[in-house]
């Protein structure tokens, strides 16, 4: 049991750790490196799980997708144009070679992100700067 939780720690440290960077470099997704993060915290350390949903990585982040399993309008607006800027780097340098099946692929995995940010979550609104309530 005691190998598992140091495990968890330690994954979880890892996934913060990429989480954060994943702030700064688009390349890397976010927030579910900080879902993991929260999942690992919460089995292995109560202190560590406290600690993490007191930062305000966690609350700017995660806190209304973990609690109402929505982001806000900006949120979503936010990821699809750092995933569009991404991604359409890649597509125009892939482009420009004429790469044309990897281009078809990366357009079909937008197209995918923007169905799932647009459809697949929901959408809430900040009330009071941290109570959210769902849109109807």
């Amino acid at each position: 049991m005691k190998i598992k939780k140091i495990l968890m720690i330690i994954v979880g440290c890892l996934c913060l750790a990429l989480g954060s960077f994943g702030v700064v470099i688009p390349i890397l997704p976010t927030t579910p490196f900080l879902l993991v993060t929260v999942f690992c915290f919460a089995g292995s350390s109560e202190r560590l799980d406290k600690w993490f949903r007191n930062t305000s990585l966690y609350k700017k982040h995660l806190e209304s997708f973990v609690q109402k399993r929505g982001m806000s309008v900006v949120t979503k607006v936010w990821i699809i144009i750092c995933v569009t800027l991404l991604m359409g780097l890649g597509f125009y340098l892939m482009a420009k070679k004429s790469i044309w099946v990897p281009c078809v692929i990366l357009a079909a995995v937008w197209l995918a992100h923007v169905f799932y940010f647009c459809f697949g979550v929901k959408t809430i609104k900040a009330i009071n700067n941290n109570v959210a309530s769902s849109i109807d």
